[in-house]
Order: C-alpha cells, then structure tokens, then sequence
C-alpha cells in the first residue's frame, strides 16, 4: 500500500537533500541501536509480527516527519515489501529496519535505508549501519560514497575468482522462485569461488559498491531492498540488470548487481 503526504516546507536541492536523508536515518539508526541486544522471543506468527512491527515503528517515528518535511510533495511507500512500478512523481522507499529479523535475533546484519525515486528511477539514497557508524549514500550521476569516502567495484574479470552473494526476497515466497534460488544457488557453486546467502540483501549490495563481493543476485524482490543497492553499486562503477542480462527496472522479477568485469560471466551461469 502507498499513499502520499502532503506538508508545506519547501523541497531542498537533492544535495542538499541527501545530507539531510543520511542525517534522519542516522538518527533512527540510533533509536534501533538501543532497542538492540538480547534475542527477542516470540511463540507465534502474531508475536513475531508485533514484534517486528514496533522496530519499524521507532524508526518510522523518526523517519516520516523528517523525510516528509524535506520534501513535501512526495509520496511515501508503506509496505517496505511492496514491488512493482510506482506512480508518476517522486516517492519515498524506505525500510525502516532492513534485516529486522536480523535484529530481533541479535546479529548484526541490519541498516536503516532510505532513498528517493522520481519517475522510477532511484535519485538518491542513504543507508546507515548503526552497529559500526557508517553511512553510504549515493546521489545520481555523482558517485556513491562511504562516510564521505568514494567507492568503487572491483576489478574481477574471472567469476571463478569471485565471492559473490543472493537473498531471498521475503518469507514465505512462491515455490517457483524459492526452486529457482536453489538452483541458481548450485551452479554459481560450481562457477564462483565463495557463494554467500544470507538477508537482508541491502548489505550484500553495500559490498558489491565497496568492492568487497564481486556480484550479487535476487529472484523477485521489493522495492525497498534494491533500490538503494542498485543505485549505490550504479554510481560505484557497476552494472546492474535482471538475472537474464535485461535492463532491471522495479518491475523485473529478478536483480543482479556486479562488478563489470564478471557480469557477463554471472548472466550466463545464472541463465543455465
């Protein structure tokens, strides 16, 4: 479900506009920061669905007014699960607690995201790692940044050289595309050197941008756990498209981010 707000500030310029973003997902940040620690227990679905609810709340608490403020006129995605094209217009895509589960088991592979889309093209974005302090945000056609830090891809050419990583998309997903990652799984174990699988796939895309993983694949997908990836490891030198090679687009039923000298080679193991 989306809906739009309306407020009467007036809209920042968008470089503006990202060091505003990455200050208010700082901020939440530090909110998620001191609900961490022990491991939630939950007993039922319904528990654990409260549970995640009131992580998303304390961060959205601080996210909404925020954003909503910078700029005024743009609509707001509420369902961080929500995929498909968005209407005409500027949105903001935000997952308040990307790796929430993550969270509730006290691991610490989670982040606060947040990034603006105009015409369903991601125009900026902010992620913050509360757990180490660090921010990556990128701007369109301006670079992707670690704490004000350029990053790049790596140079891999050999995908049998290459750690890579996939995602699943979210709980309970169609038989079809949870058979399609587990194939998919088998041959880049036969073609790469190292196969990461884990959640949330924001984090694995942060380490396609900074260099550190050589690609990284999703079947299916929501708005809100690649966009911000997507456009970080664009502006860092990579290359992104669905698994066959396509032009990605929010619409897209599957998502691969990679390091240019490797895409190749991954559309084609990914394609068998």
């Amino acid at each position: 479900m989306s809906e739009r707000l309306q407020t009467t500030d007036v809209a920042a310029s968008d470089a503006d506009l990202l060091g505003q973003t990455a200050i208010a997902v700082r901020a939440a940040g530090s909110a998620l920061h001191e609900r961490f620690g022990g491991v939630v227990r939950y007993q039922s679905r319904e528990e654990l669905m409260r549970a995640l609810a009131d992580n998303d709340d304390t961060a959205l608490d601080i996210l909404r007014p925020r954003l909503t403020r910078l700029r005024p006129d743009a609509g707001w995605v509420e369902d961080e699960l929500d995929g498909g094209a968005l209407p005409p217009g500027e949105w903001w895509v935000v997952d308040p607690a990307e790796g929430n589960v993550n969270h509730l088991h006290a691991l610490p592979e989670w982040a606060v995201t947040a990034t603006l889309v105009r015409e369903n093209h991601p125009v900026l974005t902010a992620v913050h790692l509360p757990l180490t302090g660090e921010t990556y945000t990128a701007l369109t056609g301006a670079g992707a940044y670690l704490d004000g830090r350029p990053l790049h891809v790596s140079q891999t050419t050999d995908l049998g050289l290459s750690i890579v990583a996939t995602s699943q998309a979210r709980p309970d997903e169609d038989e079809k595309v949870v058979r399609r990652v587990g194939s998919s799984i088998t041959a880049m174990l036969f073609d790469a050197l190292v196969v990461r699988t884990a959640v949330p796939a924001t984090l694995h895309l942060l380490n396609v941008a900074a260099g550190r993983i050589d690609a990284f694949w999703q079947f299916a997908g929501a708005r809100a756990d690649l966009l911000p990836g997507a456009l970080l490891v664009t502006e860092a030198g990579g290359q992104t498209s669905d698994a066959e090679g396509r032009p990605w687009t929010p619409q897209s039923e599957s998502f691969l981010a990679a390091a240019p000298g490797v895409h190749a080679e991954a559309v084609a193991t990914l394609s068998r």
